[in-house]
């Protein structure tokens, strides 16, 4: 997921360069849901593993 976060950045990255403006702002808002999806999915796996008792790897 983390993945994907940083591939819209990046087409918002180059959208912006050429001219883009609709285009980067919409790469840019997709890549930061996904990135603070991601960072809750984390968040929620590391509280998950730490009940358990596992060590997080």
């Amino acid at each position: 997921m983390l993945g994907w976060s940083i591939a819209f950045l990046v087409i918002a990255l180059v959208a912006a360069l050429l001219g883009f403006g609709g285009i980067a702002g919409a790469a840019a808002g997709i890549a930061k849901i996904i990135f603070f999806v991601f960072l809750v999915l984390l968040v929620i796996s590391l509280v998950a593993g730490a009940i358990r008792g596992k060590a997080p790897r």
